[in-house]
């Protein structure tokens, strides 16, 4: 007798799939940002070079679990959102108290003015969206 595999619960249907487009435009914004700064000029800004690329990976993670799918993607989501969260606070607050210590800005920055506050608006949304697909009102 074989086992049957459950398939794993849709997160990116509705407005997950908007999430999932955001985040993908985000990693390709904060990925390709960093490479390019660590490669051509890292010694300049280290830390904030360094904090993009950290970004990337982040969003590159929470991709990944949004097109996965399943509890155990949607928990490891939320989990990485919330991260994502207090980084963006972090690091946007930092960057306004001490302004030189980030000679660079970084995807982070003044709560990612330089990417419209996308970065601070959403793992909010995201973490609407995931606890709302827990409780079945979401995909």
């Amino acid at each position: 007798m074989t086992a049957v595999r459950e398939k794993p619960a849709r997160l990116i249907s509705g407005p997950g799939m908007l999430l999932v487009w955001f985040y993908g435009v985000m990693v390709v914004g904060a990925v390709s940002r960093s490479a390019y700064q660590i490669g051509t000029d890292f010694q300049r800004a280290p830390l904030a070079y360094s904090l993009s690329a950290v970004a990337g990976v982040v969003y590159v993670f929470i991709t990944y679990t949004l097109i996965r799918g399943g509890e155990r993607a949607r928990r490891a989501a939320l989990v990485c959102c919330a991260a994502e969260l207090a980084g963006v606070l972090v690091v946007g607050t930092w960057t306004l108290v001490e302004p030189s210590a980030f000679p660079d800005a970084t995807v982070w920055s003044d709560y990612g003015m330089g990417y419209v506050f996308i970065p601070v608006l959403l793992p909010l949304s995201a973490m609407y969206w995931l606890r709302a697909a827990r409780s079945g009102r979401g995909g």
